[in-house]
C-alpha cells in the first residue's frame, strides 16, 4: 500500500502523543527516601492543616538585622526574609514524614528503576505570576545557572547529576552520576524554579533589588531596603486547590519588620506592633512577658515536637593554627561550664547536647554497637581508637560555679600535648601565647560567653568577644574570618547530600559553604559518601551515629544546649491548627487570620 506523505507524518504524531500519554500516566504522585509514603494517591490535604482556614487578614512579624538584597540564591549579600513565598519547587515535602515529598509543580514523577535518573511531569496549567506558562525550559535553565553563578554549595549539592534531558515542554528526566544516591530524587525535586524570561537580560550573580517574578502563593507588594518588605496573596493562584497546599497561605499580606536590637524586638512585641515571636532566648521566656499573663488577648505557650535538634555550639576556625591540636580543643571545651549556665542563667530549660543528632534516633550513644564496629572495621580509613573505645563527654559539673574539676583535668590535657602555663600565660609548644576572639552578632550573648572566657583565664587562655552588624558577620563567615562562633547545625531525620557542604574536604575550601569548622578529614568524607548511599534506614542510622562519633571525638565544637518544645508568644489575632506537624510548627504557612 502507498501512503501520502503527509498522512504519514500524521500517523506518527499522533503514535507519540499516544506514547507520551501512556507513559504520562505512569507516574507516581509521591516519593519517599526510605520509609512508605503516608498520603495516598487523591489524597484531600496533610492531616496537620485546617481546611476551612479562612483566607483572610493580614500578619505582622519581626526580623533581627537587615537586608540588601531579592536574591537568595548567590553568595553576595543579605536576602530578605521571606523569599522562599514567591518560588514554587516541582515537588514539597510533608512535615509529618521523615522524608517523603508530593507534587507541586510536577504533577508527577518517575524513578527509573535502576534509579539513575528521574522524569518529571509538568501541570499544563501552572504559570507566573506574569501568567506565562512554566516550562521545562525554566527548570533547565534554572539548574544550570545556579550551578554556574548561584551560591557555592550548589555545586555540592547537586554534584551527583550527570545531565538533564527536555522531553518536551512539560516533560524533563535528571539523570544521575550513580544508581545510589537515595536522596537525590527529592533533592532535585526541592529546586526553587525561577523564571528564564524574566532573568535572561540581568546579571543574576548580583543583589537584585527589582522586584523578582515568581509563581509562588505571594508576591512581593512593598521594599523599603534594609527596613521591611510586605509579600501579597496571589488570589488566584494557579496551585491554589493543589492537595499539597490546601490549608496553606493563608494570610492576605505578611509583612516583616526589621530591627537592630533584639531588647526593642520584644518590647515592640509587647506593644502589639507585631503578632508572633517563635522565642529562643530563656530569659526572656521566663521573665520578660509576666506583666501580660492576664491579657486575655496575649498567648504565651509550650509546643511539643519532634524535631532532630542539630548541633549549637562554640566552633573552632580548624583553618587557624592554633586550634589544629585536638587536645588544646579538648582542653578548651572542659571551660564551659553549661550546668551552672544552665541553672543561673536559662532557667533550667535546657538539654546539655551530646550529639550532632541531638533528639533523634541518630544520635550517638554509649561505645559503638556491633553494627558500628562491622562498618568501622571495613572503613578505608581507620577510625581512631579513642571513638571505639570511649564515651564521648563534653564535662559536666555540679552547677555551683566551682569548675576546678574540670580545669584540673584541662590543665592536665594541657600539660600532656605539651603546653606551658607560664605567668598565667598558656603557651604551645613554639612558645605561641593561646589568645583568640569570640566572634558574635548579639550582645545577648556576651552573659554567656562572658563566664566562658573567665574560666579560660584560668587555664591562660586569653579570650575576648567581638560584637558585628549582620552584614559584616556574614561576610566574615562567607570568608571564614573568625576563629571562634557561636552557630547551631540543624539536621534532618535523613542526612544525605547537605553532609558534604557541612563536613567534606572539599567544601572547607570553598567560601561561603556550611563548613564552617574547616574539616578536613578523609573517614569523614568517607563516611558522608556511606550516608547518601545508604540502602535503607538501619544502615543510614549507623553511618550517621558513626559519623556522630568522629566528629565529636575530633572536638570540633564545644556543645551548647537544645530543647525540646517551641516556645511561642503571639496575639490572639492569629490561630493555628489543632494539630500540628511532628516537624514543624508549619508558621505561617498553616496558621491563620482569626476574624
Amino acid at each position: 500500500m502507498i501512503f501520502n506523505k503527509k498522512y504519514i507524518i500524521i500517523l506518527l504524531f499522533l503514535f507519540n502523543i499516544n506514547i507520551s500519554m501512556a507513559s504520562e500516566k505512569n507516574y507516581d504522585h509521591a516519593i519517599s527516601v526510605f520509609d512508605e509514603i503516608k498520603y495516598k494517591n487523591n489524597f484531600k490535604h496533610f492531616d496537620y492543616v485546617n481546611p476551612d482556614a479562612p483566607k483572610t487578614g493580614d500578619i505582622k512579624l519581626a526580623e533581627r538585622g537587615t537586608f540588601d538584597s531579592l536574591n537568595q540564591f548567590i553568595l553576595k549579600g543579605l536576602p530578605a526574609i521571606g523569599l522562599d513565598n514567591i518560588y514554587e519547587s516541582l515537588l514539597v515535602t510533608s512535615l509529618d514524614e521523615p522524608l517523603s515529598a508530593y507534587g507541586l509543580l510536577a504533577k508527577g514523577m518517575k524513578v527509573s528503576k535502576d534509579n539513575t535518573s528521574i522524569t518529571f511531569f509538568l501541570h499544563q496549567n501552572a504559570v507566573w505570576h506574569d501568567k506565562k506558562p512554566i516550562t521545562t525550559y525554566d527548570i533547565e535553565w534554572t539548574f544550570n545557572t545556579i550551578l554556574k553563578e548561584g551560591h557555592p554549595s550548589y555545586r555540592s549539592y547537586y554534584s551527583d547529576i550527570k545531565s538533564i534531558e527536555i522531553i518536551d515542554n512539560y516533560t524533563i528526566t535528571f539523570h544521575f552520576k550513580n544508581d545510589n544516591n537515595r536522596e537525590l530524587p527529592i533533592i532535585i525535586g526541592q529546586m526553587k524554579i525561577l523564571p528564564k524570561h524574566f532573568w535572561m537580560d540581568k546579571k543574576f550573580d548580583s543583589t537584585v533589588l527589582d522586584i523578582p517574578l515568581g509563581s509562588g502563593p505571594y508576591k512581593i507588594k512593598e521594599v523599603n531596603l534594609g527596613k521591611n518588605i510586605t509579600y501579597e496573596r496571589v488570589k488566584n493562584h494557579w496551585a491554589k486547590n493543589l492537595p499539597v497546599y490546601v490549608g496553606h497561605n493563608n494570610f492576605d499580606e505578611i509583612h516583616y519588620d526589621y530591627y537592630r536590637d533584639s531588647n526593642v524586638m520584644i518590647e515592640a512585641l509587647k506593644a502589639n506592633e507585631y503578632d508572633f515571636r517563635l522565642e529562643n532566648i530563656s530569659k526572656e521566656w521566663a521573665t520578660a512577658y509576666n506583666d501580660l499573663k492576664n491579657n486575655s488577648l496575649f498567648i504565651k505557650e509550650e509546643i511539643d515536637h519532634e524535631l532532630p535538634q542539630g548541633m549549637q555550639a562554640f566552633i573552632f576556625n580548624m583553618r587557624k593554627d592554633i586550634f589544629k591540636n585536638s587536645q588544646l580543643r579538648k582542653a578548651l571545651a572542659l571551660a564551659f561550664d553549661f550546668e551552672w549556665t544552665n541553672k543561673t542563667l536559662f532557667y533550667g530549660q535546657y538539654i546539655r547536647s551530646n550529639s550532632y543528632f541531638s533528639n533523634s534516633d541518630l544520635a550517638s550513644t554509649g561505645l559503638p554497637s556491633k553494627g558500628e564496629l562491622e562498618i568501622i572495621n571495613k572503613l578505608k580509613n581507620k577510625v581512631s581508637k579513642v571513638v571505639i573505645n570511649e564515651i564521648y563527654n563534653p564535662g559536666k559539673t555540679d552547677g555551683s560555679g566551682n569548675n576546678r574539676q574540670n580545669l584540673r583535668k584541662a590543665i592536665q590535657t594541657l600539660k600532656e600535648a605539651n603546653y606551658k602555663l607560664e605567668n598565667n600565660i598558656l603557651r604551645n609548644s613554639d612558645g605561641k601565647q593561646i589568645k583568640f576572639e569570640i566572634l558574635l552578632i548579639s550582645p545577648a550573648f556576651e552573659r554567656i560567653v562572658g563566664p566562658f572566657i573567665k574560666n579560660l583565664k584560668k587555664l591562660g587562655v586569653e579570650a575576648n568577644i567581638r560584637i558585628v552588624d549582620t552584614a559584616q558577620y556574614k561576610n566574615r563567615l562567607d570568608s571564614y574570618d573568625f576563629d571562634m562562633v557561636v552557630m547551631a547545625r540543624g539536621q534532618s531525620l535523613n542526612p544525605g547530600n547537605e553532609q558534604r557542604n557541612f563536613w567534606s574536604s572539599k567544601s572547607a575550601d570553598i567560601n561561603g559553604s556550611a563548613n564552617w569548622i574547616g574539616v578536613k578529614n578523609k573517614t569523614i568524607d568517607e563516611l558522608i559518601e556511606l550516608i547518601i548511599q545508604a540502602p535503607n534506614r538501619e544502615k543510614l542510622i549507623i553511618y550517621t551515629k558513626l559519623l556522630d562519633r568522629v566528629l565529636l571525638h575530633n572536638y570540633y565544637v564545644i556543645p551548647h544546649w537544645h530543647i525540646k518544645i517551641w516556645r511561642v508568644a503571639y496575639w490572639n489575632k492569629i490561630k493555628r491548627p489543632d494539630n500540628l506537624a511532628k516537624y514543624s510548627l508549619g508558621f505561617p504557612e498553616t496558621w491563620w487570620y482569626n476574624k
